[in-house]
């Protein structure tokens, strides 16, 4: 099965929430563990056992890993693992975005089958032009695996550059970049579906911020019909599980909303409990 036709039945299964798995130092202080690459693994692994059955999708920020150096991402290799052999979606939060051969380095060390950092998707940066994520993107789909590209995000400094126009060959204003970016991945899933079911996914998506208009960026429906949709700011940062349906109209059902905080603070002996809450609270929303 293609990432995308996984992630498909998942969600159907298990609902929209995913949980963020992000040990940084106040949340590990809270849970009683130390501030090292120990601590870090100690943390992402009960968020993993807390998981399992409960959500479609997890997604370990690589920031909390990668501080530690080399025994930090030996630790991020054991919660991705974990993750994986436990039935959950993996998102590594990695943010990468380059050209060329570098862009083919992440392509292989987050997407290839065998590889110690071996996720489901990595999330990718496009600014350095379209064509720069060309080699990851068809890695992914070359190995079934998946990909979520920046699009419309909801930091306020964001927003000069992803509404910004791009300027056509004849100096004529076009879409915003978060549009051009969006219609390109789409006309990327569409190809990749070879005239597939419409309800069925492409395996690259987008991230677009829950507490954003989306419109106000230029991206509709229409161009985000087979299109997965990575969904941060719900919870702590005040996207409402209620809104999806909302927010997201007609492809609601594309959508993975994205909670850390709301979830991690809940602390480890209560954390299944707090899973399950929120998970409860999307019932229904991909039907609105």
């Amino acid at each position: 099965m293609t990432f995308g036709e996984r992630l498909r039945t998942a969600l159907r299964a298990h609902g929209p929430l995913c949980v963020g798995i992000d040990p940084h130092g106040v949340l590990l202080e809270a849970w009683g563990l130390p501030a090292t690459a120990a601590g870090a693994r100690d943390f992402g692994l009960r968020v993993v056992e807390a998981s399992a059955g409960l959500v479609a999708v997890v997604k370990p920020q690589v920031a909390f890993y990668e501080k530690y150096g080399s025994a930090g991402f030996a630790a991020l290799e054991d919660v991705l693992a974990a993750a994986r052999a436990a039935g959950l979606l993996v998102i590594a939060d990695a943010k990468r975005g380059d050209i060329g051969s570098t862009m083919a380095g992440y392509a292989d060390a987050w997407l290839a089958p065998g590889s110690p950092l071996e996720a489901d998707a990595v999330t990718l940066s496009p600014y350095l032009g379209p064509g720069s994520l060309h080699e990851t993107l068809s890695t992914a789909l070359r190995n079934d695996k998946g990909a979520f590209v920046l699009a419309a995000t909801s930091n306020p400094d964001a927003v000069v550059v992803q509404r910004a126009q791009v300027v056509g060959a004849d100096a004529a204003p076009g879409p915003s970049v978060a549009e051009r970016i969006a219609r390109d991945i789409g006309a990327l899933n569409i190809a990749s579906l070879h005239g597939g079911s419409p309800s069925t996914l492409g395996s690259i998506g987008l991230v677009i911020g829950a507490t954003i208009d989306r419109t106000a960026f230029g991206i509709d429906d229409d161009a985000l019909v087979a299109t997965p949709i990575l969904a941060p700011g719900f919870g702590a940062q005040g996207g409402d599980p209620a809104d999806l349906g909302r927010l997201f109209g007609a492809v609601s059902e594309n959508v993975i909303a994205s909670e850390s905080r709301s979830i991690l603070a809940a602390g480890p002996n209560e954390l299944a409990g707090r899973i399950s809450q929120r998970a409860a609270l999307y019932g229904g929303a991909h039907n609105e």
